[in-house]
Parts: C-alpha cells; structure tokens; sequence
C-alpha cells in the first residue's frame, strides 16, 4: 500500500512539474509581448505630445502652453537675430564695389524700416480685457444680446490704435515691446494675440515714438478707438494712455520677407 501511495505521488509531482515547465513556457514570450507593446506605447505618446503633457489638467492650462510657445518663438527669434548678424558680418567683409554700393543703402534704411534701435519722447496705450465678474455675467445670461466676445481685446482693437497712432506722426512704434516694421501683422488666436509668431494674453501694450500732443489727438480722432471706448465706459474694458519723455525701442531682428501682399481700400471696422 505504501508503495503504491509512493508512486502514485511521484507521478502527480512528475504532472506537476511538466505543467510548471509548460506554463513558464507559454507565459515567456507573452510576457515579453507586453513589454514590447508598452514601450511602443511610451514612445507614441511622446511622438504625439511634442513636448506637451497629454493630461487634461495641462491641456486646459492654456497660461502653461502660450509662455511654453512664446519661449520657444523667442528662442527661434534669437537665433533668426543671430544669423541676420553674421550675415550682415560676413557682407560688410567683400571687397567688391557693388556690394559695397548695396551695403551703403541698406544701411540707409535700415532706421525708416525698424532695423535700428531708436528712442524719444512718446505715448503708450494699454488695452485689457474686461473684468471677470463682468464677462461671467455675459455667460450666465444666454438671452443677453452683450456676448462673452464683446468683453475682450480683439486683433481690431490693437490695429485701431496702431493705426491712429501712425496717423498721428508715429516715427517708430512697438507691440508688447516687438518693434512694428511694414510687414508686422497682428492676429488674434484663441483669446490670445500672436504677433511675429509669438502668442500674448493681455493687457496688450502698445507704444509710439513721436510728438505726444500729435499722437493723442489723433486717438482723440479716431472713430473706432471711440466706440471701443463706450465698452469702455460701460462695461470696464481697459484703456490707458501714458505719456513718456524718453522711450527706448530695440531694433526688429526677426524675418522681414514679404510673402503676400495685396492693395485695397477696405472700410475702417467700428466696433458695434
């Protein structure tokens, strides 16, 4: 009896045994399955989210991925800078009375066209959104004609001013400390406002160099800095003039290439 027990019991150890080593044998390769199809997994992930957290607690940080942006804009900006230097180094370098004729021009306009850094007496204009409690309003309140958009800075409202302040003698001007050249162009981007490529979220401050006098009158003139100025009035949006003895405005270094442009007469935008 004894024997038998023994054997029957080495026979279910040897099963055992042989199952354990079928076992381990078919868990391997799904094991290293996993593993592969998880770091494939990573590795799109971060393909995908060029740099930016995937979660939606980034996502929503709207702040987070405009200064993300704007450092990287500037960081390319700086290295645009850099170059345009070296070039302009290496062109003043040929002994060649073409070149040289060429380079005495540039150099001419390099002031009239904003490659210089200029300063002077001037006025600046700030523009801010509409408090909060006053844009959470017009979102409470679907059956107000008074919208959420009509609370904010919008690309418009920025080229009025400009546009008045150019109007009024304005010999040089900035946008949040960028240098205004021909080809400068202001966007509007989500509730932000992307200038040479670079997002900002106000207050939006707009700067000129001129005859301080002349230049206010001439926003005093303007039709549309006016009807911004009744959102002003009622509903708290911000607008502010300062007026500078000594304003200081750094060269514009970016990419002044022309690829679009096109004549027209279009109407002045006013406000409603």
């Amino acid at each position: 009896m004894r024997a038998d027990r023994a054997t029957r019991l080495a026979s279910l150890e040897r099963w055992r045994d042989l199952f354990r080593i079928r076992l381990r044998g078919r868990w391997r390769p799904a094991a290293i399955a996993m593993f592969v199809f998880a770091g494939a997994l990573f590795v799109t992930t971060s393909i995908n989210s060029k740099g930016l957290d995937l979660r939606e607690s980034s996502i929503t940080d709207l702040d987070h991925v405009v200064r993300s942006e704007r450092d990287h804009a500037k960081d390319l900006q700086d290295r645009v800078a850099s170059l345009n230097r070296e070039v302009g180094s290496l062109s003043r370098q040929v002994s060649n009375t073409r070149v040289e004729q060429l380079q005495a021009e540039v150099d001419e306009l390099r002031d009239p066209a904003g490659f210089s850094a200029v300063n002077g007496p001037g006025l600046t204009v700030t523009l801010t959104d509409a408090p909060k409690k006053e844009i959470d309003a017009a979102n409470a309140d679907p059956n107000d004609e008074l919208t959420p958009d009509d609370l904010v800075v919008h690309q418009q409202d920025i080229q009025a001013v400009v546009n008045a302040l150019w109007a009024g003698g304005a010999e040089a001007m900035t946008i949040q400390g960028q240098r205004v050249i021909s080809t400068t162009g202001v966007k509007c981007v989500g509730n932000t406002v992307v200038l040479h490529g670079v997002p900002y979220s106000p207050p939006y401050r707009i700067s000129a160099i001129g005859d301080v006098d002349a230049l206010q009158t001439s926003l005093d003139d303007s039709d549309y800095v006016n009807a911004y100025l009744q959102f002003v009035d009622v509903y708290s949006l911000g607008y502010q003039t300062e007026a500078s003895s000594r304003l200081e405005f750094p060269a514009y270094e970016g990419v002044a290439t022309l690829k679009f442009a096109k004549a027209g007469d279009a109407p002045q935008q006013v406000r409603d």
